[in-house]
């Protein structure tokens, strides 16, 4: 799909308000893998994507523009936070876990693909071997006995008739006997041996010299039998080479990586002799390679990072880019900074997003019969505590909207089932009596709201 920068911010603003140069600058990131793919080979692989350092507050949408962008191009995409990476050496996750979790993402969606084009062929597959269950097919030898020869035919018969049934969807009630295998239990091994490849590799020959667990036949009706062999012949029908091959590929080219927390690894005075400091800078030293572009050995093959995406991300309250190492800073070329949320923008999120909060909210209650129905002036009374919360206490940016609206809505959740009216309106005279007094007590709210 080759989305012009225009439309991928039009569908961003489907689901997020406002952050509109953060919105371009991935627009047109992705839009730039579209172009490098028009070009010859040879230029090709010298043009490398330009990594993004989103910079604001929590709660503002950074990770939000990040997973709608991966959704809408149908990219892996993996969010890690920088703070659960060490350094090469020590206990932890290494970071090149994150490029192996890219290809696993990558074989899921490449499984998926695969799973849609032979679904028909399984579902052949799956009826033939319900039929089995139900009547196994006989076989006609011309060298049978006349009446043998007729009663397989009548066999056949009837297996046909079952056949038309099956399809028909007039047998799912009916009960066979099916014959499962069961899978091996999984071992865990316990971190220690430094790196995460390594334990993955000890894991994998564990499990080989395991003895394979038996089958177990159970009593299962049609309509359960269908979704185990369905699952089982695609599972078969799948190529699990090239699935390896188009999810490595996929990874390499369209792989979006969102790193978290960028800020936490960086030291607002440089480089120090300080335990806590050396620790940051050897994240930022493994990072290095790895946004750069090396390669990573992972079970479905080596894995180039040249041609990744990375998106980093943080509040930088107390650091600021440029107190990262140079040589990683050079690595993020493109910065753009997030507004903070305006009482505007917290009306906007209640009500413009396809799935809002507000709509999710009174989707819920209506499977308990419920008609919740907030009013203009109640959203506004939302937008206007939720902005005054976070100005007066912690700034959690539109997540404030959850714990609001939760406070509010709180007895209708709890009393939805046993209400007698089922009709209930949220209006600014209702968010005001539930959460005013809160806000009015500070020490309170901060723990409360």
């Amino acid at each position: 799909m080759s989305l012009t920068p225009r439309q991928i911010v039009a569908e961003l603003d489907k689901h997020i308000i406002g952050q509109t140069a953060a919105k371009k600058a991935v627009a047109v990131a992705i839009r730039n893998r579209w172009r490098r793919q028009q070009l010859p080979p040879d230029l090709r692989k010298d043009v490398t994507p330009k990594n993004i350092i989103l910079i604001g507050p929590t709660g503002v949408g950074k990770t939000e523009i990040a997973r709608r962008l991966a959704q809408l191009v149908g990219a892996p995409f993996v969010k890690v936070e920088a703070t659960k990476f060490t350094e090469v050496g020590y206990v932890g996750r290494d970071v090149e876990s994150m490029v192996r979790d890219l290809v696993e993402v990558a074989v899921g969606l490449v499984k998926q693909k695969q799973r849609e084009k032979v679904r028909e062929k399984a579902a052949e597959k799956v009826t033939e071997r319900l039929l089995d269950l139900l009547l196994p097919s006989p076989k006609i030898s011309p060298w049978e006995p006349e009446a043998e020869k007729e009663e397989a035919e009548k066999r056949l018969r009837t297996r046909e008739k079952f056949r038309e049934k099956l399809l028909a969807g007039e047998m799912e009630d009916r009960v066979v006997e099916l014959t499962i295998e069961q899978k091996t239990p999984g071992v865990q091994i316990l971190g220690g041996l430094g790196t995460e490849q390594m334990e993955a590799n000890l894991q994998d020959m564990i499990e080989r010299m395991m003895p394979r667990a038996g089958s177990q036949s159970r009593q299962v009706t049609i309509r359960e039998a269908r979704k185990i062999l369905l699952e089982q012949e695609t599972e078969q029908l799948i190529d699990r080479a090239a699935v390896s091959e188009q999810a490595v590929d996929l990874a390499e080219n369209h792989g979006i990586i969102f790193l978290d927390e960028l800020d936490k690894v960086c030291s607002p005075h440089g480089p120090t002799t300080g335990g806590a400091e050396v620790s940051r800078q050897g994240v930022q030293r493994d990072l290095l390679p790895v946004v750069e572009g090396t390669t990573v050995n992972t079970k479905h093959g080596p894995v180039k990072t040249d041609h990744v995406l990375f998106v980093a991300a943080g509040a930088f309250h107390v650091s600021k880019p440029s107190d990262l190492m140079p040589e990683l800073q050079g690595r993020f070329p493109i910065r753009v900074e997030l507004t903070d949320l305006t009482r505007d923008d917290f009306l906007r999120i209640l009500t413009e997003p396809k799935h809002s909060l507000t709509r999710q909210y009174s989707e819920l209650l209506r499977t308990e019969g419920v008609d919740l129905q907030f009013t203009p002036d109640g959203v506004e009374a939302l937008a206007e505590l939720a902005y005054d919360l976070n100005r007066t206490t912690q700034n959690i940016g539109a997540r404030r909207l959850h714990t609001v609206i939760e406070r509010v809505v709180e007895d209708v959740s709890f009393e939805g089932p046993d209400l007698t009216d089922k009709i209930v309106l949220i209006d600014g005279k209702a968010v005001r009596e539930k959460i005013g007094g809160i806000t009015q007590k500070e020490d309170l709210s901060k723990y409360i709201l």
